[in-house]
């Protein structure tokens, strides 16, 4: 069903090109009059005034375009790690994605993030190799690092004609016919004409080469290219179709957005090789029927001066304007008021939204990211899983005033962005906010001020840390407190053993014979998991480790829950001092883009903050480092290379495990 509408997100690396792609797709569908430029702060997608400040997409933007009678709702995501949830959530919605290459640096770090997001997801996807027309341009070694660095087997549709600032066409081996683009001019059509007579042989060896690779997916094709028999571009089509939607290939289209050239043929493509709704089925989700029970599934909270809006993708059925429906995650029945189409920061009013939309919702007070809302025999939706945040920041308003405003103001900001953290430290008296980077942090703060008119004081960013244990130990912890009255006791052993990195915490219960009630067993392992949020060695969580409840005894008057709990909490931090707590720091995934001139100051820096270069290549006359850094020796980072390289080097980095501190580290971090 729904086989001319097409969900689709535009997903990569920071400065590859996305919002510049979104931006002409919007023109040459004739959404816009005008195309909208992201360093002149014009560009309809980016419409948050921070985003045109910045020159950076830090919200993902919705919004619905038709081409060739189908209706494509796109994704508009950001490409800076700090706002990876708004990928994650929106690749959770989507049926197909265009993952945008920059033809000089190829696959860089953030795609590598986004592509196994995709996998994940099982979301089917088209290439576009972007920036043709820039010096060091390079489709063949781009395609060779898909294939090393992504795990997937690129198909390419067209030769680029031209290379560089000469770059002014494609030869579609589909067709075999010559696309070219005379002028970059805004709104200039494309010209189709032959294919130049020196290129002709070479064109149609490739295609050949597509045919062989695809083939075996349509019976009348493989039947025609066995007989020697020309394959039509219909039965082509036809074939790379089928091998998209099964995963087996990734068709890659070439273009300079910025100059206008390669969009028409990848909206050709995004229609015919991506798939509608239902024509891809995941684990889990409902079959796309119109006339089945409603499901949607909540992906995003916006906040406005008219209240909360909340995104939905309908899975399955219809709903009305007025409607009340089910949010399955919290049991609550929510209302939905009025029902809207997005078009970035404008929107649509529709009467009622179907199996296959993505549409905008007024009306929900308690619905959040991951939320599923359905009629109450429908199933829930497996929810949209947030990565943990590295780096702290203490935030306190500055005025009595700004106090509630604070506490509001961090609440929207929350529902908006699952991967902000907020707790409050009660040993410090402080507010503490927790981010993916530093410019998420930025991005919060300002949002505060310029949004909710809060003033607050800030202290220095700080890693966030996590603790873990090294050994296996076993405590026998008694809890006893007598007040005059009926008192207070529990005692249990607990046994705790490291896990693997990245395995959280486990509990286990091995009490047999009832030597602790039933009903007191949550309340140890609830002590355990409250104990662990606060560490033992320097107040950061404890992770990576199972607790296991050996045995205990109770007494029939005085044991109770609160003091199962607090036995746990102090059988915990007695257990993990006697296994030997071990600091864990969150190391980082640094990709150095220098000239050759300066790499040795490049190494030597790294080097400086712990650094461990783990590959090195060279891309014409740069090099590319990539490397792995302690993330508290990142701070900082921008300047000192900027001033290694007379500006002209540039970094990008991401998460990429958590590691043991060196001794002087977790003295230091214990001291504090």
């Amino acid at each position: 069903m729904n086989a001319s509408r097409r969900n689709i997100g535009i997903i990569a690396h920071v400065d590859a090109g996305k919002t510049t792609v979104s931006e002409r797709i919007l023109y040459y569908t004739g959404k816009t009059h005008r195309i909208g430029e992201v360093h002149a702060g014009t560009a309809v997608m980016d419409s948050d005034p921070q985003e045109r400040r910045r020159g950076i997409t830090i919200n993902s933007a919705a919004t619905s375009v038709f081409w060739r009678d189908a209706q494509i709702n796109l994704i508009d995501t950001p490409g800076h790690i700090d706002f990876n949830i708004e990928v994650n959530r929106a690749l959770r919605v989507l049926d197909g994605a265009v993952v945008v290459f920059d033809a000089v640096a190829g696959v860089e770090p953030q795609t590598e993030t986004n592509w196994r997001l995709a996998d994940q997801y099982g979301v089917v996807r088209l290439g576009f190799i972007n920036k043709l027309d820039r010096v060091g341009a390079d489709v063949e070694r781009t395609l060779e690092m898909m294939r090393q660095r992504l795990g997937t087997l690129p198909l390419l549709l067209q030769l680029p004609l031209g290379e560089e600032a000469h770059f002014r066409g494609v030869i579609d081996l589909v067709n075999l016919q010559a696309i070219v683009w005379p002028s970059s001019a805004m709104g200039m059509p494309c010209e189709v004409g032959e294919i130049p007579s020196e290129l002709r042989s070479r064109a149609e060896a490739l295609r050949l080469v597509l045919v062989e690779a695809v083939a075996e997916h349509d019976e009348a094709a493989l039947q025609a290219y066995s007989n020697g028999v020309p394959v039509t571009p219909e039965q082509l089509r036809a074939c790379i179709r089928k091998a998209t939607l099964l995963g087996g290939v990734v068709p890659v289209l070439l273009g300079a957005a910025y100059c206008n050239r390669g969009i028409e043929p990848l909206l050709d493509a995004m229609v015919s090789y991506l798939p509608g709704p239902g024509e891809v089925r995941r684990e889990g989700e409902p079959e796309a029927d119109l006339a089945g029970p409603f499901v949607a599934l909540a992906f995003k909270v916006i906040n406005d001066v008219h209240g909360a809006l909340t995104l939905l993708r309908v899975y399955r059925g219809r709903v009305e304007a007025g409607e009340v429906v089910l949010n399955t995650t919290t049991g609550r029945r929510e209302r939905i008021t009025r029902i809207y189409e997005m078009h970035a920061d404008k929107r649509v009013e529709r009467r009622c939204a179907v199996a296959g939309d993505i549409v905008a919702v007024l009306g929900m007070k308690d619905t959040s990211t991951g939320h599923t809302l359905a009629d109450p025999q429908a199933l829930s939706l497996e929810r949209i899983v947030v990565g943990e945040p590295v780096i702290d920041i203490a935030i306190e308003p500055r005025t009595q005033a700004d106090q509630q405003a604070l506490s509001l103001g961090l609440q929207a900001l929350g529902r908006e962005d699952p991967s902000l953290r907020v707790r409050h430290d009660a040993e410090l008296g402080q507010v503490i906010l927790s981010a993916m980077g530093e410019l998420q942090i930025e991005v919060a703060l300002e949002n505060l001020r310029t949004r909710h008119g809060v003033q607050v004081a800030t202290g220095a960013p700080r890693v966030a840390y996590r603790e873990t244990i090294e050994h296996v130990a076993e405590v026998s912890h008694v809890y006893k407190k007598q007040t005059g009255g009926p008192g207070q006791f529990a005692a249990l052993t607990l046994r705790l053993s490291p896990a693997t990195r990245g395995a959280g915490v486990h509990f286990e219960n091995h009490i047999r014979g009832g030597a602790i009630p039933r009903e007191f067993i949550p309340s140890v392992e609830a002590g355990v998991r409250r104990a662990a949020q606060h560490g033992v060695l320097a107040g950061f969580a404890c992770v990576d480790f199972t607790a296991a409840l050996l045995d205990g005894s109770y007494h029939e008057r005085d044991s109770s829950t609160i003091a199962f709990e607090w036995a746990a909490a102090a059988a915990f931090r007695e257990a993990a001092a006697a296994a030997q707590v071990l600091l864990l720091e969150p190391v980082m995934a640094v990709e150095v883009i220098t000239p050759a001139a300066y790499l040795g100051d490049c190494i030597g820096d790294l080097a400086r903050r712990r650094g461990e270069i783990r590959a090195q290549h060279t891309r014409g006359s740069t090099v590319t480092l990539a490397a792995q850094v302690p993330l508290q020796e990142m701070f900082g980072y921008i300047g000192t290379l900027r001033a290694l390289s007379s500006g002209r080097a540039q970094y990008s980095m991401q998460l990429d495990h958590y590691g043991v501190a060196p001794r002087t580290v977790t003295e230091r971090i214990a001291a504090r």
